[in-house]
């Protein structure tokens, strides 16, 4: 990436092999040229980033000793592998979780907008109390995954705005802090009662299908298997915890493992657990790369729901990813569960991998797949 600031070399997490996407896009270098254009640096003693997708603000940005604020636990470790890779002290930058609130008061705010608007509305009335008057903020996203209600969002939250000329197909959004303005209450985290059952599930502003329980986890909870020999059973990309709540109720001499890379996922998880079962219930939770810290032949049944998408990125990068991370670490006679869309073929890997997929329920959209460790 080459700005005002330098030129850095940066990469994405998870690393790929003949990765074809980059680790910055053209809103960051929007932002990084804006702040140099107008010397925000000059009177700035505290810098926050907000949703620095893989590093690429805070690296060219590491001389100002920012704060990074955010949900992804592979942007941190993305963060922190370029800062290493242009030879800059990892202390030079503050990794903050979604969860927790950065310190302030802060002086120049630099947004990414996320691709859930609820994220950004949460992160924008918990940052409020952080403002000053005379605090500078640029907001800053591609022109395509910009929603229209992103403008009004933030004049209501923060004050009033002046809008940039479009570069490179990328929108950057000039924000006055108006501290008189009403804050509202925040409405997350949210809860909503799981069909069926007493259960109340608490939804992080992050976490998919926040509102209610969306139609493939709903089919994949009408069929999930109960191994009476189970010891360690896996929750893989967990989201809000309802697979691994179900598999604990199920399974009830289980340890199970909530497994998210999104911080507000595993807070989500945790809050339902307690909830449901008023404790943690032999469940152990880990904000991760998927199943990496897990020794092989450790693991009795993973259970998945695999996304489709990295941030803005579509693909099946992640799923594979899950899919070889489960056949490494089950035990021989271990099983692999997965609920996805018919389209994905995700069976083609699934035999490719582990020599057999079996389809135990379908409908017009989901497909649900067993694999086996032999």
């Amino acid at each position: 990436m080459r700005v005002p600031q330098g030129d850095f070399q940066l990469q994405r997490r998870p690393l790929r092999q003949r990765e074809t996407l980059q680790a910055w896009d053209a809103a960051d270098e929007y932002l990084l040229r804006e702040v140099s254009e107008r010397e925000l640096l000059l009177n700035a003693g505290r810098v926050l980033i907000i949703n620095d997708s893989f590093g690429a603000l805070s690296v060219a940005l590491s001389h100002c000793s920012p704060q990074a604020w955010g949900d992804s636990w592979l942007g941190q470790q993305a963060l922190r592998a370029n800062l290493a890779a242009n030879d800059v002290d990892a202390t030079a930058v503050t990794c903050v979780d979604s969860v927790a609130i950065p310190q302030g008061p802060v002086d120049l705010v630099l947004i990414k907008v996320p691709k859930t608007l609820a994220l950004l509305e949460d992160q924008l009335i918990r940052l409020r109390p952080l403002l000053t008057s005379s605090t500078q903020i640029l907001v800053a996203g591609m022109q395509r995954a910009l929603p229209r209600s992103v403008w009004p969002m933030l004049e209501r939250l923060l004050g009033p705005l002046d809008t940039a000329l479009a570069w490179k197909k990328a929108k950057l959004i000039r924000v006055k802090p108006n501290l008189s303005l009403p804050l509202p209450s925040n409405p997350y985290p949210s809860t909503y009662q799981l069909e069926g059952t007493d259960w109340l599930i608490t939804n992080h502003a992050n976490v998919f299908s926040r509102d209610g329980l969306d139609i493939g986890t709903r089919f994949f909870l009408q069929h999930l298997p109960q191994m009476a020999q189970a010891q360690d059973v896996v929750d893989l990309g967990c989201g809000n915890g309802l697979i691994g709540l179900q598999a604990a109720a199920m399974n009830s001499a289980a340890t199970i493992h909530f497994i998210d890379e999104s911080f507000m996922a595993v807070a989500s998880a945790r809050t339902n657990v307690e909830g449901v079962f008023q404790d943690l219930h032999n469940a152990k939770f880990y904000v991760a790369d998927g199943l990496e810290g897990f020794e092989s032949g450790s693991v009795d049944l993973v259970l998945c729901n695999p996304p489709f998408h990295q941030q803005q990125a579509v693909g099946d990068h992640i799923a594979q990813c899950m899919f070889r991370q489960a056949n490494k670490v089950l035990r021989s006679g271990g099983e692999l569960w997965i609920v996805g869309n018919r389209h994905l073929g995700y069976h083609l890997a699934l035999k490719k991998l582990f020599g057999n997929a079996t389809l135990i329920a379908s409908n017009a959209k989901f497909v649900i797949l067993r694999a086996v460790r032999t």
